[in-house]
């Protein structure tokens, strides 16, 4: 690897993903693009732009039609379905809008199942990595509470901690606030941002510029293209709105 791409977890050059209907469409359009490690990025852009198409093949669920993408020094544009699998799990942790909690397994349950899909044998206690993984998002007093004995913040937590019980390169969040309210989602940012502040890169896709101002860089997509990658100017402390939300009135959703 070239000694200017040793700090690259995430590089693009020229991706480009075109699906093939009654006439193509051009999803993605050549999308050069660097994330480093320990950075915390929000892709953003209208309905339509491309971000969605750019997570999947950020997070190795597509594969581009043209165009390279070196996942932590890995090519893996080309990589079959299970290779991308292998990389996906031991590479890779994802958040979600909805959760995609298993409603009747318990917290530990649910944070372990990227290891039972683990075929490397790294995790050697594998309960014992999802407890900490739990503990480290502030659930360990939840570990057998089943998702109907949680709060949506609470939800989106063992979410959180699903998806760093493999020690992954990257954590990809998708609209990881979309179903939560004002004061959750300020707390769930909060917890993104200690998050990153150990050192975890993190991609997070919203439409919404005021959950963008809690990351560090904002990478804007329209028609495919990227036309704004640009620092967060002035980046918002979760944890002072978090504040600041308390004193003006009582919690909606405890996290």
């Amino acid at each position: 690897m070239e000694a200017n791409q040793q700090d690259a977890v995430i590089l693009t050059r020229g991706l480009t993903r075109t699906y093939v209907a009654a006439e193509p469409v051009h999803a993605l359009r050549g999308v050069d693009l660097r994330v480093d490690r320990g950075e915390f990025v929000a892709i953003m852009g209208a309905s339509g732009s491309g971000k969605s198409t750019l997570m999947n093949l950020l997070g190795c669920l597509d594969t581009p039609t043209e165009g390279s993408y070196l996942l932590d020094g890995v090519e893996v544009s080309g990589l079959s379905r299970d290779e991308r699998a292998d990389i996906r799990n031991q590479k890779l942790g994802f958040v979600f809008q909805g959760f995609n909690l298993l409603a009747r397994t318990d917290a530990v349950d649910n944070v372990m199942l990227p290891l039972l899909y683990d075929r490397t044998g790294r995790i050697a206690n594998p309960r014992a990595r999802a407890i900490q993984s739990l503990e480290r998002v502030g659930l360990g007093d939840r570990l057998d509470h089943v998702p109907s004995q949680l709060s949506g913040g609470q939800q989106q937590r063992v979410a959180i901690a699903r998806a760093l019980v493999t020690d992954p390169a990257v954590v990809f969040a998708d609209e990881p606030t979309g179903n939560l309210d004002t004061r959750t989602t300020t707390d769930v940012m909060a917890l993104f941002q200690e998050l990153n502040d150990a050192g975890i890169t993190i991609l997070v896709v919203t439409h919404e510029p005021e959950v963008a101002l809690y990351t560090r860089r904002i990478v804007e997509l329209r028609d495919g293209r990227i036309i704004r990658d640009e620092p967060v100017a002035n980046r918002h402390d979760a944890r002072a709105d978090l504040a600041a939300l308390d004193s003006a009135g009582p919690d909606r959703d405890t996290p």
